[in-house]
């Protein structure tokens, strides 16, 4: 990913289950609809929350890359 596709950034690696979902729902509040945040995430009970709380927020999510430990997403504001 390049910084030229992203507007925003997260790392929230290390970050517990609801803290990092609730980040990235109010940076997505200050987001307009088409922007993109880049956020990186623990795999496991991170990415399996996350992600779906995002989408049922109306955003699109996407794989970005990552390792065994973590996943990067690529998170488009949706208008919702």
């Amino acid at each position: 990913m390049t910084g030229s596709d992203v507007d925003q950034q997260l790392d929230l690696r290390g970050t517990p289950c609801p803290v990092n979902f609730i980040r990235c729902r109010l940076t997505l509040e200050t987001m307009v609809p088409g922007q993109v945040l880049a956020v990186s995430l623990d795999r496991g009970e991170p990415e399996a929350m996350v992600v779906p709380g995002l989408e049922q927020d109306g955003h699109q999510v996407q794989l970005d890359g990552g390792t065994d430990d973590w996943v990067r997403l690529k998170v488009t504001c949706g208008g919702g």
